[in-house]
């Protein structure tokens, strides 16, 4: 049996089976807020003391931490299903990396600790003379 697909051709009715079958998996954690009280603050534990680690209870104030978590997240779906090693891969790449960026008392939650939180001072940096970085999206249109 054949099931036709536009002016591209046809495709046969197991292939496109298999193709519905590799259709993304179900995600475990619903947002990055739930993965981390859920997956990775229960697993990752450490001795938050303001002096070698930071955090920051409205983390969610936080734009680098929300970034950094949103990308942990992402990335343990996906490793997950790597059932020799990617939850190690995880660990090694993503976890650890972030988590010291996260908890380190020069990093995001600098002026925090663990009972206020206080909004981190932003870079303000100028911006460069006209010309000096054309938008190349302009130049690929």
């Amino acid at each position: 049996m054949t099931t036709e697909i536009g002016l591209f051709g046809s495709i046969d009715a197991e292939t496109l089976a298999s193709a519905e079958e590799q259709k993304a998996p179900e995600l475990v954690y619903g947002s990055a807020e739930e993965f981390l009280h859920e997956q990775l603050l229960p697993t990752y534990v450490r001795d938050v003391d303001g002096r070698a680690a930071k955090w920051c209870i409205e983390w969610y104030f936080h734009p680098e931490a929300v970034s950094r978590i949103e990308a942990l997240w992402r990335a343990w779906e996906h490793l997950r299903l790597d059932g020799a090693t990617g939850i190690s891969v995880w660990y090694k790449d993503h976890a650890d990396h972030h988590m010291s960026v996260l908890l380190d008392p020069r990093g995001p939650f600098y002026k925090c600790d663990m009972q206020k939180h206080r909004d981190p001072e932003h870079l303000e940096p100028k911006r460069a003379p006209s010309g000096w970085f054309p938008d190349v999206r302009q130049q690929l249109a």
